[in-house]
């Protein structure tokens, strides 16, 4: 992984030190909100429903073993023991005093981390495949491309008052694990004529106008990525609206202008701003990919692996869903759910980040990275050491076989803490694991997308849940409507309402409905609830849902 150089750590302790005046000034009065405002929101840090929070970048998902123990010292000195892992691959600490925070910016900073770009109209957080640099399916390790875009929009004097904020993901597989095509840049791997490229996918997002990302180009050369985004994004600011912050996404200014007349522009600007790229930042590539080699991984027998399978039921379900193909066949990708039934979608305490830590050292080769999803991945294990691996787990509440399930939720903070939201996302996610989790259905109705936004903001991304549920306030009134169909993968789409949004008493029995009607309607246990909802289309599943209320009209 990239380690900061002198440069890198110097930027640091200068942009710390600027925002530690700032923030005295405001103590003081000196400064109003209204003008510290742009001031916090390029470090990171928001006003939220009860406290100040702090979101630090974990760039493109990816950690070592002392940033995750100085992530859950900072929960312990400064929050109140906790994290919250976030959908952009980042961590959120909610309840730290103001005037404490350039503290926890210097102790970020002595493990090469930061809280830079995590907010305000720039570009945010470079996101990237959890799974990089590890999958057995992927053509090349995205994160160093991910890394160079990190350093090339850090601070970039051109990009820091956009119309809006800007968010790019990058996957180096044919299976998206990244959601590039619901970001405003969305970058895939792909190989032409023997090349590594790029796909390059512009106009995505969610929020209150959901939108699928379109294909601007179907093939980039590495050497042109940098002047591409330029051109890209230099266009958007300049004609991206201004006037309505709620049409200043790019996926507005694609939808406004068409993706041909975008492609033109783009075209135009990306030939003036070629040439000022001397080649410096393939240089500079070359030399971050060096940083990024797989670890030498170690060779021996699966033995220990395979009797465990055969003999611990509890290990074998976990393995079925917990583990993914690594590219040496040996070894394994290891996601470590944080969503036990009834816990917090994303939530770690400080005992649970140390531990993680310690683990990533004896068996994963002090690697960890952060999912979208919420979860905590160890990227290379090798086989012989899962089962002490998931003893350690289990003893410490970290060992739920759920991965890809019902029960892993992605949720937003709702209600119960964001400035934003107008419905509660926290306890609807628990109430639907628990309740699931006591039906002992989940393993049953298998690889199931939830995901639960409190606003129309889609923090959680609701749109593209294969079961989307989103919170609204109906004169005053908590309001959970249902999508279905959505799918953030290569073959993204946005998922279709399904009517009349539902109480909070009333959403767990509709989720309830719908999928005991799922399991009624599917042709066999290999159907999942996307493939059966594609064969089937929505009606039979929203009169499942609204049986009651069919019922009722009736009488």
């Amino acid at each position: 992984m990239y380690h900061y150089n002198e440069f890198d750590k110097t930027f640091l302790v200068h942009r710390n030190a600027q925002f530690r005046a700032q923030v005295a000034r405001r103590v003081s009065g000196e400064l109003t909100e209204d003008e510290f405002k742009p001031l916090r929101l390029m470090n990171g840090v928001y006003l939220q429903l009860h406290a100040y929070m702090l979101r630090v970048a974990i760039p493109y998902g990816t950690l070592n073993s002392a940033q995750m123990r100085q992530l859950a010292y900072l929960s312990e000195r400064w929050d109140k023991g906790y994290g919250h892992f976030t959908t952009r691959q980042n961590i959120q600490y909610n309840w730290p005093k103001l005037n404490e925070i350039p503290d926890m910016l210097d102790a970020l900073g002595e493990v090469g981390l930061h809280a830079i770009q995590t907010s305000g109209n720039t570009i945010r957080n470079v996101t990237a495949d959890h799974f990089a640099g590890a999958a057995a399916d992927e053509l090349a390790d995205p994160r160093p491309v991910a890394e160079l875009i990190r350093q090339w929009s850090t601070d970039h004097p051109e990009f820091q008052f956009m119309p809006r904020k800007f968010k790019i993901a990058i996957t180096g597989s044919p299976n998206d694990r990244a959601v590039t095509r619901a970001h405003d840049i969305g970058l895939r791997m792909v190989s032409q004529n023997g090349e590594i490229g790029f796909e390059v996918l512009v106009g995505g997002g969610l929020g209150r106008t959901p939108m699928i990302g379109k294909v601007i180009t179907p093939f980039l050369p590495q050497a042109d990525l940098l002047p591409y985004l330029e051109a890209i994004v230099s266009v958007w600011n300049q004609i991206g609206r201004r006037d309505n912050k709620y049409k200043a996404r790019i996926k507005i200014t694609v939808h406004e202008h068409g993706i041909d007349e975008i492609r033109r522009l783009v075209d135009a600007r990306f030939a003036e701003v070629r040439p000022t790229f001397s080649g410096v930042d393939q240089a500079l590539l070359a030399d971050i990919a060096a940083q990024f080699a797989r670890p030498e991984l170690r060779k021996g027998s699966t033995e220990a692996y395979d009797a465990a399978r055969a003999s611990d039921p509890l290990f074998r379900a976990w393995s079925d869903t917990n583990l993914s193909a690594h590219a040496q066949p040996d070894h394994a990708i290891v996601t470590v759910s944080l969503k036990a039934h009834g816990g917090t979608p994303g939530d770690a305490s400080a005992t649970q980040m140390r531990l993680l830590a310690d683990l990533a050292e004896r068996y994963g080769y002090n690697e960890l990275r952060i999912s979208h999803e919420q979860n905590v991945i160890l990227p290379h294990v090798h086989k012989a050491d899962l089962p002490a691996l998931h003893q350690l787990l289990k003893q410490h509440g970290l060992a739920t076989a759920n991965i890809g399930l019902i029960s892993d939720i992605i949720a937003c903070p709702g209600m119960d803490y964001c400035a934003l939201a107008t419905a509660r996302s926290i306890p609807v996610a628990q109430q639907i694991a628990k309740r699931f989790d006591a039906l002992k259905l989940e393993h049953d109705i298998g690889p199931l997308k939830l995901k639960i936004s409190g606003c129309i903001n889609a923090c959680g991304h609701h749109h593209v849940g294969h079961i989307g549920i989103l919170g609204l306030d109906r004169a005053g009134v908590e309001n959970y409507q249902i999508t279905l169909g959505g799918d953030h993968t290569q073959e993204a789409s946005l998922g279709t309402r399904t009517g009349p949004g539902f109480a909070y008493d009333e959403i767990v029995p509709a989720i309830e409905r719908l999928l005991m009607a799922y399991l009624d309607m599917r042709e066999s246990r290999e159907e999942t609830f996307l493939e059966a909802y594609r064969r089937l289309g929505l009606a039979p599943f929203k009169a499942a849902l609204y049986q009651e209320t069919q019922a009722h009209a009736a009488e």
